[in-house]
């Protein structure tokens, strides 16, 4: 199947490693340039490199109000075109409501929320028709996750904000489309294991819940990542895709 991604440029933030990187290396597979962030020039570059020419890194951090327009410009300066987006961000830090500060909520707030509001506007006012904006967010839009307090309170939100914005953006063409992982097998699902301080009983308990019995891996939420953001899905926008191997046991 031609997913008709050959040429098309994305920005896909938070791709230096994990979920973003995942979809960013589909999304090049198929023929499709990608502009991936991430605030950690050294591993960014690495990234980049193993990508290839079809990707170019620029280093910032979604929190940051420059960043929106600095990623959309370099998507048209190198690679002369702008397509889409992909707003991933890495998690907040772990807690349950006593444990989590002040400080915490601002920095997650920021980075997490505002940061993709910012990124998805500034995307709204650049797109052209065929245009599209996803969202990495989490499992935590429908059931809250024991232990991810910051999360359960801003991924809902912002599930809420895309909803909205496909409303709006759907006379113009532009489609708006989030993903939902659980547990998928990346450094950052592997910490959160380690937490219990038995990191393989809690995968397994964890897996047994899973329909499918196992963690999801990137390179499979890369590819559901790669179709959403691609022509072959234009008639998708508004929904919330889990990506979760059948966690989620509701409609």
């Amino acid at each position: 199947m031609d997913l008709g991604l050959k040429d098309r440029v994305y920005v896909v933030t938070g791709a230096s490693r994990g979920l973003g990187l995942a979809a960013a290396r589909a999304l090049v597979a198929d023929g499709a340039k990608a502009v991936i962030s991430g605030r950690d020039e050294k591993t960014l570059k690495e990234s980049a490199a193993g990508l290839g020419p079809g990707a170019h890194p620029v280093v910032c951090d979604n929190a940051d109000p420059a960043s929106a327009a600095r990623l959309i410009a370099a998507a048209r300066d190198h690679f002369g075109r702008f397509d889409g987006v992909l707003i991933s961000v890495g998690g907040p830090p772990p807690g349950f409501v006593a444990d989590n500060t002040d400080e915490q909520w601002q920095s997650a707030f920021d980075s997490v929320f505002l940061g993709a509001v910012r990124i998805a506007r500034a995307a709204a006012a650049e797109l052209d028709e065929g245009g599209v904006i996803g969202f990495v967010l989490s499992g935590s839009v429908h059931e809250p996750i024991a232990g991810l307090t910051l999360s359960n309170g801003l991924r809902p939100g912002l599930a809420g904000f895309a909803k909205s914005l496909a409303d709006e953006l759907g006379p113009r063409g532009i489609r708006v489309v989030g993903l939902l992982p659980a547990r998928i097998d990346t450094d950052r699902v592997r910490q959160l294991d380690e937490l219990s301080g038995d990191a393989e009983a809690t995968r397994a308990a964890n897996e047994a819940k899973i329909p499918l019995r196992r963690y999801g891996a990137p390179e499979e939420f890369g590819r559901t990542a790669a179709f959403l953001l691609s022509p072959a899905a234009s008639y998708l926008t508004g929904l919330m895709l889990p990506v979760d191997g059948g966690a989620r046991h509701g409609f």
